[in-house]
């Protein structure tokens, strides 16, 4: 009894060590009439170690009856110190013969894309991170949820 009770502590703490230290994982849920252009989705990211390597990772969820492959989105970064910038990045959510990409059985996909591997944040304190959809519509249907993971690099 003794044996199998440590046996299942020395597993659970080999789980437990072996996980990556996340300073963030949280999903935001799109409004079901539609992700307007002047709706941005707002992250706050507390970074304490501006020395560590991390990795930034975005989710989507889509339904299969959006009707682009593509989304273009603008990431707008708020510094601790109150600097902006501003990218526009381009997600592939399929492929050019039609077929969604990303994991799902069902009608809805998520794609789970690595932005950057290895990326350090220049200063510590709190970020905010706002995703701001840029496609050519006015209120864009078929995106359910957009997510993001920021966690210590393996390497």
């Amino acid at each position: 009894m003794i044996k199998k009770l440590i046996l299942i502590l020395l597993v659970g703490i080999t789980i437990i060590s072996c996980q990556k230290n996340t300073i963030i994982n949280q999903s935001i849920d799109i409004p079901s009439e539609g992700w307007h252009k002047n709706n941005a989705v707002e992250f706050k990211v507390d970074v304490q170690d501006s020395l560590q390597n991390y990795d930034f990772q975005i989710s989507i969820r889509n339904t299969i009856n959006y009707r682009y492959s593509n989304l273009y989105v603008f990431l707008i970064t708020e510094f601790p110190n109150g600097n902006f910038t501003r990218d526009t990045l381009e997600f592939m959510l399929a492929n050019p013969e039609g077929k969604w990409l990303g994991t799902g059985w069902s009608s809805i996909k998520e794609n789970n894309i690595l932005l950057n591997k290895n990326m350090r944040f220049p200063i510590s304190g709190e970020y905010r991170l706002l995703l701001q959809q840029a496609m050519r519509t006015d209120t864009l249907e078929g995106i359910n949820s957009l997510g993001i993971s920021v966690y210590e690099s393996s390497n």
